[in-house]
């Protein structure tokens, strides 16, 4: 594999923190949905969803992966845990099920290659310190930085933990810079670019950019399909590269995905433009699937992608920038991903 684990190692790579959520998505449609009619869309799949974009493709490439979420007691909830727990092995002994909650369910509709959101939730019963306690030893977390002030953040990063941030859409649309002051117990911070944009209260990517590596010592922006710039200031390193074309389903939890990928490229230990490329194609790959979480590829879809530049004569740029996958990729039997349903509660046959 291309994450190796070491006698002596936390029992835990990664750990991930935030609200789940069970996802509906709706594909095919050609734009949003008017008053007074009724839409058919071609396509919908079902799966967990926000914490868990993030968890599923951490896993699914090989890292020993831990969430801590709070659960409702529902059948979105136990369905989720299944999941998670048995079907994906995201370790879930720092979550649990909460009565009288109920879990927090998004419609996504995908349309002119984005996707619009319509979410309903409640804030969990206890805060996000509460649930997790003392945050287990671990070599990389992976923590969103809305809500307000955690912790847990500070304690991961004084063990010595490797904690990447994300921040998800303010509702308020107020984007107080206040929210970045956690970054200072941070290795890394992944928005996109409309994010840095209004955190930063700056007029371009590069400028957001720049501000943003004076506050953390890798700064990563992410920009669709216009690519992803960095600065690593442990390495000295700038890197901008392309996004890669792509047929897009639905571009739910790519932003997630992309993460998982880069926390997955920095604990290899990769080069910055390697580490943008792999979860560039992470992200890229995903948007092929329906939902985020069970859209992630594995190293599987990852090989065959691969396997598929190599033999087309016509993709000689890619082949030398995605060379470096040569020496990474497992070379054991490797498992397809399972996808998001259609619905869920299907009796086994």
């Amino acid at each position: 594999m291309s994450v190796s684990h070491q006698d002596g190692e936390p029992e835990v790579d990664v750990f991930v923190s935030g609200l789940l959520f069970f996802d509906i998505v709706f594909t095919g449609l050609d734009g949003p949905p008017l008053l007074g009619t009724e839409v058919w869309t071609g396509g919908m799949g079902s799966g967990p969803g926000g914490i868990a974009n993030l968890a599923v493709p951490l896993r699914r490439l090989g890292l020993r992966t831990a969430l801590a979420a709070a659960f409702g007691p529902d059948v979105y909830g136990e369905y989720c845990w299944e999941v998670l727990s048995a079907q994906e092995g995201v370790d879930l002994t720092r979550s649990r099920f909460f009565p009288g909650w109920h879990s927090p369910v998004t419609v996504s509709l995908a349309y002119q290659h984005d996707r619009a959101l319509i979410t309903h939730g409640h804030a969990p019963p206890v805060s996000i310190d509460e649930l997790i306690g003392t945050p287990p030893r671990c070599r990389a977390a992976v923590a969103d930085l809305g809500g307000g002030p955690q912790r847990w953040i500070a304690e991961a990063h004084a063990a010595g933990t490797l904690v990447f941030a994300d921040l998800g859409w303010d509702p308020s649309e107020a984007w107080q810079p206040e929210v970045l002051d956690q970054l200072a117990h941070c290795h890394a911070f992944m928005p996109n670019e409309i994010e840095a944009l209004h955190y930063t209260r700056t007029d371009t990517p590069q400028a957001a950019l720049a501000k943003l590596a004076e506050l953390v010592p890798v700064a990563v922006i992410t920009r669709g399909p216009h690519g992803v710039m960095a600065i690593d200031n442990t390495t000295g390193e700038t890197a901008s590269v392309p996004g890669l074309r792509v047929e897009a389903l639905d571009a739910t939890g790519a932003g997630d995905v992309f993460g998982a990928g880069f926390v997955v490229a920095t604990l290899g230990g990769w080069p910055l433009a390697d580490r943008l490329r792999f979860a560039n194609l992470t992200a890229a790959l995903s948007v092929a699937h329906f939902g985020g979480a069970l859209a992630a590829p594995g190293w599987s879809e990852i090989s065959q992608w691969w396997q598929g530049i190599r033999a087309d004569s016509g993709a000689r740029e890619l082949c030398s920038a995605y060379g470096f996958l040569d020496g990474i990729l497992p070379t054991e039997h490797l498992v397809s991903a399972r996808r998001a349903p259609v619905t869920i509660g299907f009796e086994a046959t």
